[in-house]
């Protein structure tokens, strides 16, 4: 982000909390008007659940959560707002806290049959890593696999096909899913080389292409740490252990 950029979303996230010190304050405990704002929400966004829509940190103001998508909207169900909340006293960007939960709570929910794990011996970390099997970056992170797991880290590939559905990524993404040795079927594609395969229930691409639109990913390939932190491309071996040794420090 610029520095221009980031001057203008700090000023806008200033007049957005003037805004919310001016605006009439509701109780946030009030579950009538909690309940009117979820099911004004819910007639205008199909996509917006009920138990998307919860009270916020400000007075009067709801928060509505999707995956990685974060809005908020007035008790009255007049005024919508994008963009992030930031609580200047403690200097906490707490839209990106309600990301990194939300995205904590999306990959903990992707049980290990579900993914194509590359484990060490002895597991330090664990990481999920949203990967096409053609990306540059994408591949230059799996030739260093071994790297990775000699710093003790074990990575938890989901399939992403970055042009989506019916692209020849999606298709070999399904042809590795379907592979008996799906690690090594996954190695090959990153190769450009054949790979055995077979015919089964390959919906678990399409599962993870979900899961990575949930996750908010601006391209691959993109490392979500087990307590929801997204770091968006390719990171060497040394500097991720690094990256999660101080995420381990600070928990």
């Amino acid at each position: 982000m610029s520095h221009l950029t980031s001057s203008i979303c700090i000023r806008v996230t200033a007049i957005a909390a003037a805004i919310f010190a001016f605006a009439p304050a509701h109780a946030a405990e009030d579950s009538n008007e909690l309940d009117q704002v979820r099911q004004k929400v819910g007639s205008m966004f199909d996509a917006i659940e009920p138990d998307d829509v919860d009270v916020s940190p400000v007075d009067g103001w709801y928060t509505i959560q999707r995956g990685s998508i974060v809005a908020y909207i007035s008790g009255d169900g007049r005024y919508l707002l994008q963009g992030d909340m930031i609580d200047l006293d403690n200097q906490v960007n707490l839209s990106e806290l309600a990301r990194i939960d939300s995205r904590r709570k999306l990959i903990a929910s992707v049980t290990d049959d579900q993914v194509i794990r590359f484990s060490p011996a002895d597991v330090k970390y664990s990481v999920s890593v949203f990967t096409d099997v053609d990306c540059t970056y994408c591949r230059r992170l799996h030739s260093q696999i071994e790297e990775y797991m000699a710093q003790g880290i074990e990575v938890r590939y989901l399939l992403y096909p970055r042009n989506g559905p019916a692209s020849p990524s999606w298709n070999t993404a399904e042809e590795v899913w379907c592979s008996p040795d799906r690690g090594n079927a996954l190695t090959m594609a990153k190769l450009d080389r054949k790979f055995e395969t077979t015919t089964c229930d390959a919906s678990m691409v399409q599962n993870h292409y979900v899961i990575g639109r949930d996750v908010g990913l601006s391209g691959t390939p993109a490392i979500v740490l087990a307590d929801g932190t997204l770091i968006s491309g390719y990171m060497p071996p040394d500097q991720l252990a690094l990256r999660l040794e101080q995420n381990a420090a600070q928990h």
